[in-house]
């Protein structure tokens, strides 16, 4: 007699924030596809909707508490995790029908959470996961999370009190994972944390055993191992501490991507000290220049705060001129936010927001003149490129080793015919704007 499965119960997701609460979401619902759950792509189909909040800036908030109101709306089964879950009261008070909330990196919670609103109990005759577990990113590019929480204490964040301090995973686990994501297709690992660089930290560096031989778990070791495995290595998140100079060499090699993405978040000493950051403005010109020297394609990306509270006019036009001394390839800013919870909002001074507004266009002006520069740079040269996307009219966008999926810019190619995500070709660059590059294939 045939055998009627049972039909398993569906899970919508609404994944916000960084990419690092996009891989929780990757975890819970690889755990939850595990148990037997499926998964809906959209509310109507769905028993149990999960929202994944970001709760880092007041507009981060203000986004998850709408996604919030409008799962429950569309659905009226919600479950809230993620970093604004934080505030569970708030939320709670604000929508008493949601059926359970809870914080960062609780993904047991949120799992026994789905399985008291979505009882079910798997069949053992199905298989549901892939060893690679669930992506949601494309099949050819995956975020790889080395750790958890930060050790530093600066004024204008509340991520240590979000996600605790540094807690780092053991190397033999990472470069594992890696492994499993390379063999079902992944042809970039996208390596995040709070702080890459203080990878292993918090545990003194400790070693693990892959393959029989000890690895150790310090930024350096993990990215040389990654490299083996043959995928694109792209760093992000890395504070310049000294012994980031030993990534450079693995880049010269091959091993890791020319490409580091370094949050400065300002030049001026002043201002970096409110800030509680390191103020060694100066040497890290220096080290870029040497860098810059031993790769010379090397690309840096990184993020600014204009407006921060002291900041004068006299800081702010330091920043500038730091800025076009660096000439940093891919830059972002953002005009100060008061956090609630950040030290920052205790500070004198506070910059009035038309100000915040001219210096924010003064800044992204500067920033875009110096990108097209450097794009221009690059016309006639012949590239590496990462199909994303092909579309029906034969062309496709990809993006060379200077770019990361959705924050930096795109290689837009034509007569394309042929090319699917994932592929990696050399384009000959034909044109240049200030974000974005043009070419065909060679």
């Amino acid at each position: 007699m045939a055998r009627t499965l049972p039909e398993p119960p569906k899970i919508g997701i609404v994944s916000l924030g960084c990419p690092k609460a996009l891989v929780d979401s990757e975890r819970i619902l690889t755990q939850l596809r595990r148990d037997g759950y499926q998964m809906s792509p959209s509310y109507d189909g769905a028993d149990v909707v999960l929202v994944n909040t970001c709760g880092f800036l007041d507009s981060a908030k203000a986004e998850s508490l709408e996604a919030i109101g409008e799962a429950i709306a569309e659905n009226g089964r919600v479950i809230v995790t993620g970093c604004l879950g934080h505030e569970a009261e708030m939320i709670r008070a604000r929508f008493p029908k949601v059926l359970a909330v809870t914080g960062p990196q609780q993904y047991e919670q949120v799992v026994g959470a789905v399985h008291d609103a979505a009882p079910f109990t798997p069949s053992v005759f199905l298989d549901l996961v892939p060893e690679s577990g669930l992506k949601l990113t494309p099949r050819h590019y995956s975020y790889l999370k080395i750790s958890e929480g930060c050790n530093h204490s600066c004024k204008f964040c509340i991520i240590p009190d979000l996600r605790g301090k540094l807690v780092s995973r053991p190397a033999n686990a990472v470069v594992r994972e890696a492994q499993k994501l390379v063999e079902a297709g992944t042809r970039e690992l996208l390596v995040i944390s709070q702080d890459t660089s203080a990878y292993g930290v918090d545990i003194g560096h400790a070693e693990s055993v892959l393959n029989g031989q000890n690895i150790r778990a310090h930024v350096a070791d993990l990215s040389r191992a990654l490299g083996e495995t043959g995928a694109w290595v792209r760093l992000h998140y890395i504070y310049p501490y000294p012994h980031v100079d030993s990534l450079i060499p693995l880049m010269a090699e091959g091993l890791v991507l020319p490409y580091l993405d370094i949050p400065f978040q300002h030049a001026s000493p002043s201002v970096l000290k409110a800030m509680r950051r390191p103020a060694n403005e100066a040497k890290v010109l220096e080290r870029i220049g040497r860098w810059r020297r031993d790769v010379p394609d090397l690309a840096l990306r990184s993020t600014f705060i204009v407006g921060f509270p002291g900041e004068t006019d006299a800081d702010f036009d330091y920043l500038l001129e730091w800025l076009e001394e660096a000439q940093l390839d891919r830059v972002g800013c953002f005009k100060y936010e008061a956090v609630a919870g950040a030290a920052a909002n205790a500070l004198p001074n506070h910059v009035p927001e038309e100000v915040k507004e001219e210096r924010w266009h003064r800044f992204m002006a500067a920033s875009a003149r110096i990108s097209a520069a450097k794009l221009a740079a690059k016309v006639g040269r012949t590239l590496d490129v990462i199909i994303d996307e092909v579309d029906e009219e034969g062309g496709a966008t990809g993006r060379s080793k200077a770019d990361a999926p959705e924050i930096d810019g795109q290689v837009l190619l034509r007569d394309a015919v042929g090319l699917t995500p994932g592929d990696i070709v050399r384009v000959v660059i034909e044109d240049a704007d200030e974000t974005d590059l043009f070419g065909v294939e060679a």
